[in-house]
């Protein structure tokens, strides 16, 4: 189950974690990969040696916009870390564009200063590329969410610091099983699904099935994908509430972005407050707001806390060039790991609200792992 501390708690208490196996089967671009990653080995071992000097270094986190609010606050997260070592950070935006995101992260390689990278990958299949890119400039590169299965930190070498992963299964069943609680297990749903070639979507999805399965009464009327955006989500709804007219009874969202859209159709038709509604991660202010209110019939969402996310990763990465972390002989426990989230309902909500500060921050810029719940699997 998710823990559901207080903001100060949660800064500084992990947990175990459970997660269920998972086979991938790598194809030749891991095979490419990890033969990139053995012949350069010498080298990461060497710059493990040589701590990178501060002041030829370029601290970077790449992620997707600005105007959706996770990572705005995950920006934000960053901002504070490079604050509290003195160094700039350079937020790249890609709105979605993959190509766009690999030659931005070029482009700040070729500067020739050491790069400190904390990434968040459009895609799984886009990992390979930024990860091969930061190994050959001799940088350091944490990464989140996505990853292909059966690649590791550990097989590539020490510029990949390592991959931080959240176990959407869980959050994706959790907030399942809320929403059928406020529909009192029985009607119609809709879901939204984000980019289906993210581990995120897929597991998210796939804890929503699994709640469907143990709840007979709840039945999925029609599923599309939204992108993760508002926008997308708002038009998507739109077509499934009047494709399926008078038959939906709840909608579920792979996140809160887009389960602000769904309300927003919800409101067009009348239907907002009365359609209980949920976001299966990223609990940013909008949604939690709608909760604590609790007049849109928003229900509950995840938090992975996107403050630490981008402020502990960078740290990580950091900690690694300077030679604070020893990538070399760090267990592959803590280079391939899953962080802590959190199931947010009204009961909690007041919790989650409060934007942290620095100092709330600073033990887990001292220790970035402290919400490591345990290896990816």
């Amino acid at each position: 189950m998710m823990s559901t501390p207080n903001r100060r708690s949660r800064l500084t208490r992990p947990r175990s974690s459970r997660r269920r196996s998972r086979l991938g089967v790598a194809g030749l671009a891991l095979l490419g990969l990890l033969a990139a990653g053995c012949s350069s080995a010498s080298q990461d071992s060497t710059s493990q040696n040589k701590p990178a000097n501060p002041q030829n270094m370029v601290l970077v986190q790449s992620i997707r916009s600005l105007s959706n609010p996770y990572h705005a606050e995950w920006a934000k997260g960053g901002e504070m870390f490079a604050a509290s070592v003195g160094i700039p950070v350079q937020t790249l935006t890609n709105e979605g564009d993959s190509q766009q995101q690999l030659n931005q992260i070029k482009q700040v390689l070729a500067s020739g200063k050491t790069v400190v990278m904390n990434a968040d990958p459009n895609t799984t299949s886009d990992t390979q590329a930024i990860v091969r890119a930061v190994q050959d400039a001799g940088g350091f590169v944490v990464t989140q969410w996505n990853k292909p299965d059966g690649l590791t930190p550990a097989q590539v070498g020490n510029s990949w610091v390592a991959h931080i992963g959240f176990d959407g299964n869980t959050g994706g069943y959790q907030t399942a099983k809320a929403l059928f609680g406020a529909m009192h297990n029985t009607g119609g749903i809709i879901a939204l699904q984000g980019i289906l070639d993210d581990v995120p979507a897929k597991e998210r999805f796939n804890g929503l099935q699994k709640a469907l399965t143990e709840t007979p009464g709840v039945q999925m009327l029609d599923q599309q994908t939204a992108h993760w955006t508002r926008n997308e989500a708002f038009q998507v709804t739109q077509t499934l509430l009047a494709k399926h007219a008078g038959q939906v009874k709840g909608v579920w969202a792979a996140n809160d972005d887009m389960a602000l859209g769904a309300i927003e159709a919800l409101r067009a038709v009348g239907l907002a407050g009365k359609t209980p509604i949920v976001g299966a991660s990223d609990a940013v202010p909008e949604a939690l707001q709608d909760i604590q209110a609790g007049d849109t019939g928003y229900v509950a969402t995840v938090s992975t806390d996107a403050y630490w996310q981008g402020g502990a990763g960078l740290a990580l990465a950091y900690q690694a060039a300077t030679g604070k972390f020893n990538v070399a002989t760090a267990a592959p426990g803590d280079r391939s790991f899953y962080g802590k989230e959190f199931l947010v309902t009204k009961e909690n909500v007041a919790d989650f609200i409060k934007t942290p500060t620095p100092a709330d921050l600073a033990p887990d810029f001292a220790n970035p792992l402290a919400r490591n719940v345990g290896p990816l699997q």
